[in-house]
């Protein structure tokens, strides 16, 4: 059997279209932080397309529920965890993805969870 050239290995491979998903783009973030939590997403086998996005939005759902809710989440857990995703588990996950990030893109990162975390006051 005949080898192909790299050439035409090349021209294939353009050709193939990439596997798309939904995108996490996060509001304040560079494109560069971006396009670098889209590479971790598709690299890292603990994170699929769209969880740090996902992430974040659970964060800042948790963080601007009223103080009452807050408490009761702590005392007693939530029903939703199973299904939603549970919001503490997001943060972790965050302070995970901004420990794999370069250094400028995770200060960008940990800018906007640190705004995030000034609001959650009891």
């Amino acid at each position: 059997m005949p080898r192909n050239r790299p050439s035409e290995v090349r021209a294939a491979a353009a050709l193939r279209p990439r596997p798309r998903g939904a995108a996490s783009a996060i509001d304040g973030l560079s494109s560069s932080a971006n396009s670098e939590i889209a590479r971790l997403e598709r690299t890292r086998n603990y994170l699929r397309t769209g969880d740090v996005g996902n992430a974040v939005r659970l964060w800042q759902n948790h963080v601007r529920r009223p103080t009452r809710e807050l408490q009761h989440y702590y005392e007693f857990g939530d029903v939703h965890d199973f299904c939603c995703g549970s919001q503490v588990e997001a943060r972790d996950l965050l302070d995970i993805v901004i420990s794999a990030m370069s250094p400028r893109s995770a200060r960008e990162l940990r800018t906007i969870i640190g705004r995030l975390d000034a609001q959650l006051e009891f």
